[in-house]
């Protein structure tokens, strides 16, 4: 632009040649404003004092240009109606927007007058300027703060020396681009009110809460001043920057826990050592997912309280109840820290856990056993005992697993015979028949870490609702087979009945299911009778040749007594 003449002060700006006009203009009383592009929105408009920074032409009214800042590539900028601008430009500046264009027409007495300037401008010129008004700030100006969204819950606000996360774009005041976070695909992480940032931006930021989006306008004192930034942001610009917070937190943080939801009763809470099995969502503070247990279909499984996970979860896992529903939010320095995970989890970020505990035990623990007897408990259930019951299995959480009443039928097994799990093997003893018992059983009793395919998870806790049915006594332990009266002094000859002093397999087993029919004898409750006669005609059978003497018969009688053998 061209300043009022002082002196003998000459700018080099306006060294251009100067063409005269053919025709003379036409005669002006006052300057004339003509609009040639008004924005649709005018925010703030130019006043006396203001300082501005505007782009022009400079032209006679032929059209003969003498002067551009578009030629020098910067922008004029000057105060406004403090006499820094001949007096048509300061006049006519006045009220212009942001953004809008206009032709400005100055009669040569708010001009240069009779005395024209120099080579440049003839005395007693009419001047056009086509200006484009880019800037306007006040000294007297503060940040401006647009809050456009504000989420319906702020739990949190952000305070000096909070560290925060987000994205902005960066625009100069006529919207010009320098920078934004979003084209870089990552948050601009700092700490608030510690002079990290430009102090517009430390001031604009306090306040806000995650997920709130502002416009933080601020004048060139607040931003990178006199001088701009050496590249992008001219000297004396106003800045605007357009800004989400997604994330926040103080270094002094700890650990905060929002318990959604409770189980009606809770026998027991979590502690160090326990192992757990529960499900998660993870999100980051401002709800973008990362991941999630359920997608994976499987429950998270660790020991909590001894570094097996994030320090944040060790401790928020702690003092919950089967059942319950917990808000977990972990502040980054107890979670993934300034690294985050390389992947989905950025550098200091919050993390925010939905957690349902699915089950947890310690390796202690033993099987619970609550009773339930019938009036009369006569005989009570030992090691051997063939045994008939009907269960309903399910796990901790109360998920179905199993029952024997959708077979129609008891389940039947031999106690001590590892034909069951030993946390059932150790709930089934020294039970009545008619006696109803509960029985929650920790993994390492039940199916282990591995669980049953499809069926049972791995580690998961075990709980049954059992009814005993029906009891047949074993034998003493050890024992397949016990008579139950004085042995014949004659065995051997009973048993060979075709009498070739031979007993072969037929006439030893026809003969012991004689006696067990008979009442003679008994089997070991609950095993297949054949196999274990069997076992016994092989065990008398010394040389292994398929059928039994009266020596080897004698032999065998003669040493101590085995517990399967006659």
């Amino acid at each position: 632009m061209i300043q009022r003449i002082t002196g003998r002060m000459i700018f080099m700006a306006f060294l251009v040649s100067f063409v005269a006009c053919n025709a003379p203009p036409v005669p002006l009383d006052d300057i004339v404003v003509e609009k040639t592009f008004t924005p649709e929105k005018c925010d703030r408009a130019v006043q006396q004092g203001d300082f501005v920074r505007y782009h022009y032409n400079g032209m006679f009214p032929d059209g003969k240009k003498f002067d551009s800042s578009y030629d020098r590539g910067t922008t004029y900028n000057v105060f406004v109606g403090r006499g820094q601008l001949i007096a048509g430009m300061d006049k006519a500046l006045v009220g212009m927007c942001v953004n809008e264009r206009s032709l400005v027409k100055i009669p040569p007495e708010l001009a240069y007058g009779k005395n024209g300037y120099g080579d440049i401008i003839p005395p007693d010129s009419i001047l056009h300027f086509d200006v484009l008004m880019l800037d306007i700030w006040n000294p007297e100006d503060k940040v401006q703060i647009q809050t456009y969204y504000k989420p319906e819950k702020c739990g949190r606000a952000v305070e000096v020396s909070d560290y925060v996360r987000y994205h902005y774009n960066g625009t100069l005041l006529d919207g010009t681009l320098f920078d934004s976070s979003h084209t870089r695909m990552r948050t601009y992480d700092t700490y608030v009110g510690i002079g990290w940032l430009i102090a517009g931006m430390d001031q604009g930021l306090l306040g806000m809460c995650v997920g709130e989006k502002r416009i933080i306008t601020m004048p060139p004192s607040l931003g990178y001043g006199e001088h701009g930034d050496g590249s992008d942001i001219p000297a004396q610009a106003s800045l605007v920057f357009d800004v989400v917070l997604l994330d926040l937190h103080n270094p002094k943080d700890e650990i905060t826990v929002e318990v959604q939801s409770l189980p009606d009763s809770c026998p027991r809470k979590s502690k160090e050592g326990d192992f757990m099995r529960y499900h998660y969502n993870g999100t980051l503070l401002d709800g973008t997912f990362f991941d999630s247990s359920y997608s994976r279909n499987r429950t998270y499984d660790t020991y909590i309280g001894k570094g097996y996970v994030i320090a944040g979860m060790d401790q928020g896992l702690l003092g919950v109840c089967v059942g319950e529903r917990r808000r977990i939010t972990i502040p980054p320095h107890l979670a993934y820290g300034e690294e985050g995970t390389g992947t989905k989890i950025p550098g200091s970020a919050v993390l925010v856990f939905e957690v349902l505990i699915i089950d947890f035990h310690n390796p202690s623990d033993t099987v619970q056993i609550t009773k339930e007897k019938p009036e009369q408990c006569g005989y009570t259930t030992k090691r051997g005992d063939f045994v008939k019951y009907h269960y309903n299995a399910s796990l901790l959480d109360g998920t179905y697993i199993d029952s024997s009443h959708r077979y129609g039928k008891t389940y039947d097994v031999v106690l001590g015979a590892g034909q069951v799990i030993p946390g059932m093997e150790q709930g089934l003893m020294e039970m009545c028949v008619g006696e109803k018992r509960k029985l929650v059983v920790p993994p390492h009793l039940g199916y282990g870490e591995r669980g049953v395919d499809g069926e049972v998870p791995g580690s998961a806790v075990l709980v049954f609702d059992i009814e005993l049915f029906g009891v047949e006594e074993g034998l003493p332990e050890g024992y397949m087979f016990v008579w139950n009266e004085d042995v014949s002094p004659d065995l051997f000859k009973e048993m060979d009945r075709n009498k070739d002093l031979e007993v072969d397999p037929t006439e030893f087993s026809d003969y012991i299911q004689q006696q067990v029919n008979e009442g003679r004898g008994r089997l070991a409750p609950g095993f297949d009778p054949h196999r274990i006669i069997d076992s016994m005609y092989h065990n008398q059978d010394r040389n292994k040749d398929g059928k039994i003497t009266e020596e080897e018969f004698k032999l065998k009688a003669e040493e101590a007594v085995a517990h399967d053998e006659l």
